[in-house]
């Protein structure tokens, strides 16, 4: 059995950080990009950031480009999400996603797995 799970979420004022991580089991994603996303209450769930098998491409939504940075471990088949510069627009359920494709890896549809989600707020 598949399975993500997010850890790393909390409260935090702007201007912050936090490093968000999920840890995958059931199988390895070490061959598959792995993406982060992230769902506002009353929005569509968003792309926040990718990273590809090998770890040397990675894909950022403008809005988070140059706060946030997404890298894996692919020993440990986990990805990291490193968010500073924090913003209150950043505030979401953020979610890891594994098993879609790099060329889509921007598209929430092309994911087979999903987490539970992580709740990141920011405090102005």
């Amino acid at each position: 059995q598949v399975q993500l799970v997010e850890s790393g979420g909390g409260l935090v004022q702007a201007e912050g950080s936090l490093r968000l991580s999920c840890a995958a089991s059931g199988r390895t994603f070490s061959s598959s990009p792995m993406g982060w996303f992230r769902q506002a209450p009353g929005k569509e769930r968003e792309f926040v950031a990718a990273i590809n098998w090998g770890g040397d491409y990675t894909d950022y939504a403008d809005s988070v480009k140059g706060r946030f940075t997404i890298s894996r471990d692919n020993a440990k088949n986990t990805v990291y999400l490193q968010m500073s510069s924090l913003k209150p627009e950043d505030t979401a359920v953020y979610y890891c996603a594994a098993g879609g494709l790099w060329v889509e890896a921007r598209n929430v549809y092309a994911y087979a797995y999903w987490g539970q989600g992580t709740q990141v707020t920011v405090s102005s």
